[in-house]
């Protein structure tokens, strides 16, 4: 159980938490949810006692392990599958120490530990964890050196998920996955056998993986149960119940003041006067829930252009002359609003390119409207904007010859005020910058707009802005989204891009979600199953792992066998019949351990074969 009790603590001289309290039952998952810079985060570093509470006191169970995403990991040579073996410490420190130990009651206590934590497993699970987040059976051994920033970070995420912390604080984890990874981190969620912390905006994660909200709002906690929408149907109506109730409390005050006012001077009403000074005093103020800040996305409005806007007549694209995707038949119009659907590497990110001009075909043919205006937003944009020049510089590079003025009104119409359009980029918060990246990519009024993870960092309310926007926008839109919840509310076409083309797909979200989860690939209509399943050759991989290490299990159990053996022939060991009757003990441990690994190997020996 994670207890928060009455804490108090400030940055800069300003108080983030005045005597917040809340209490986290074990195994329950949270969504940790509140306004940009309540302290969300703070709250994550205050449990890790990376920082001191000035009052109150943060406890767990003893010996309870927190587990958080590091940062990033680093670019080293090490395999991803080694680098996520290697987070859970407790195993790798005991699989060192088995290979040095030479104390056959310390090796008993090493080999038991081992199987009370399932280490001979650890490989399959640690491989199962990382297909999930998107990395096939090649890219587990590949060193970590070989991927960008983005797909260390989701490395980092497989290791704490992999370590298993009886508390686990997870900050905005999807805004490094695509749509399937976010999908499989929701259904491991929901089977994760310990506490679960997370800071996200992600409603759907917040819908279907949590059993409870805790809300951090005016300095306190307030913990809800159920999952995101009842909360926030909750606090609407809390805060309905309350602005009413104020107004009549304004009233009431009011009343009273007047009648103070008027008679306070008088003396035969100089006591029914103070009385009512007294009833002011005493009159507790009811404030209701702060409403949530009204966020906008202004997209500039284009002019209306024939249909179709892009046509794509059996055409080919890809890199280098190898084509990713081939016989693409595909038509926008100018009022579509199209989500892309595909495993990641299928090509959805090739698709975008070619939709906006940045790659060509490499046959067929595509024609697109000779007035067409293409605005293009991906994430890694966001980090490639000017960190020590200004959003208003920004803005007046693309707009040289539009005065202050216009260009300030420009960011007020994507939420930057005066204070951040003045700020330097580099200070601005994740936010601040996608709503910067998604100015620069409208400005010219694009007739077809093509957008990349657009949530990555925006806030609860940002996003509902950003679906409000899209769905009043008069351009096309074309969506590459984690967020269900997005493409639910905008997208009114799906388009799956799968095995080198790109359908329509005649189903729902809710449907590909399924499918997703079942771990099934989007199939066209269903064929006969045939009569034996095909397993894949990421599946005989950790088959064969899990033999290994089983086998290795047996070697070093058997080899410690042999020498508590040779102690107990020992004659002289019996005339010390207390020291005798221990070593006993050991070897009747040894001699179950045994026979459950054996047990093991066999198990796994039957899946392999049956495999094969």
């Amino acid at each position: 159980m994670l207890r928060i009790s009455d804490i108090t603590y400030s940055v800069e001289g300003r108080p983030l938490f005045e005597g917040a309290s809340a209490t986290i039952p074990t195994g329950h998952k949270v969504g940790l949810v509140g306004r940009n810079g309540a302290g969300k985060t703070t709250l994550f570093r205050l449990i890790k006692r990376e920082l001191a509470l000035e009052g109150g006191d943060i406890s767990l169970p003893a010996r309870s392990r927190i587990g958080g995403v590091a940062q990033e990991v680093p670019s080293s040579s090490t395999s991803l599958l080694d680098t996520v073996l290697a987070a859970d410490t407790e195993r790798a420190e005991l699989l060192a120490e088995s290979e040095t130990a030479t104390d056959p009651h310390r090796i008993a206590e090493i080999q038991t530990r081992l199987t009370d934590i399932d280490a001979w497993s650890a490989e399959g699970r640690a491989s199962a964890i990382l297909k999930g987040l998107g990395f096939d059976a090649e890219a587990q051994l590949r060193p970590c050196s070989d991927f960008s920033g983005g797909w260390r970070m989701r490395v980092a995420l497989a290791g704490v998920l992999f370590a298993q912390p009886d508390l686990l604080l997870l900050d905005e984890p999807t805004n490094y996955l695509d749509l399937e990874g976010a999908l499989w981190l929701e259904s491991y969620l929901q089977k994760y056998p310990h506490t679960v912390l997370i800071i996200s905006h992600d409603r759907g994660l917040l819908n279907r993986a949590v059993q409870g909200i805790l809300h951090l709002d005016s300095k306190k906690l307030t913990y809800w149960t159920g999952p995101y929408d009842q909360f926030a149907r909750q606090m609407a109506e809390r805060r309905a119940v309350l602005t009413a109730e104020a107004k009549k409390q304004d009233a009431r005050r009011a009343h009273l003041q007047a009648f103070v006012d008027r008679f306070k001077a008088k003396a035969s009403k100089a006591a029914q006067a103070q009385s009512r000074v007294k009833q002011l005093e005493k009159m507790e103020t009811i404030t209701p829930p702060e409403e949530a800040r009204q966020q906008v996305f202004t997209f500039p409005e284009p002019e209306e252009l024939s249909p179709p806007i892009i046509n794509i007549d059996n055409a080919a694209v890809g890199y280098d002359g190898k084509a990713v995707l081939r016989k693409l038949s595909l038509r926008i119009d100018q009022d579509d609003r199209i989500a892309l659907l595909g495993r990641n590497g299928e090509g959805k990110s090739t698709l975008s390119k070619l939709l906006a001009g940045k790659l060509e075909t490499l046959g067929g043919q595509i024609t697109r409207s000779s007035k067409l205006r293409i605005g293009y937003f991906a994430q890694h944009q966001v980090d490639e904007l000017h960190i020590d020049e200004t959003p208003l510089q920004h803005v007046q590079r693309v707009r040289p010859a539009e005065g202050q003025p216009r260009n300030r009104a420009r960011l007020a119409g994507f939420g930057l005020g005066a204070d951040q359009a003045d700020t330097a980029v580099g200070r601005l918060s994740g936010g601040q910058k996608a709503r910067l990246s998604l100015l620069l990519a409208t400005i010219d009024a694009p007739h077809l707009l093509i957008l990349d993870e657009p949530t990555n960092h925006l806030d609860m309310e940002s996003r509902e802005a950003l679906v409000e926007a899209l769905t009043t926008y008069s351009g096309a839109v074309v969506l590459v989204s984690h967020d269900m919840h997005l493409l639910g509310l905008v997208a009114d076409r799906l388009w799956l891009v799968k095995g080198g083309e790109v359908a329509p797909y005649t189903e729902d979200l809710e449907a590909y979600r399924r499918q997703l989860l079942a771990g099934d690939e989007v199939e066209k209509p269903a064929k006969p199953a045939p009569e034996k399943k095909k397993v894949s050759r990421d599946e005989v991989l950790a088959l064969k792992a899990e033999v290994r290490k089983c086998e290795d299990r047996l070697e070093k159990l058997n080899d410690m066998r042999d020498r508590l053996a040779k102690k107990l022939a020992d004659p002289e060991l019996y005339a010390r019949p207390g020291e005798a009757e221990t070593w006993q003990k050991k070897y009747a441990e040894v001699m179950e351990g045994l026979d459950r690994a054996e047990a093991l190997w066999m198990k796994a020996q039957e899946k392999l074969e049956a495999a094969a």
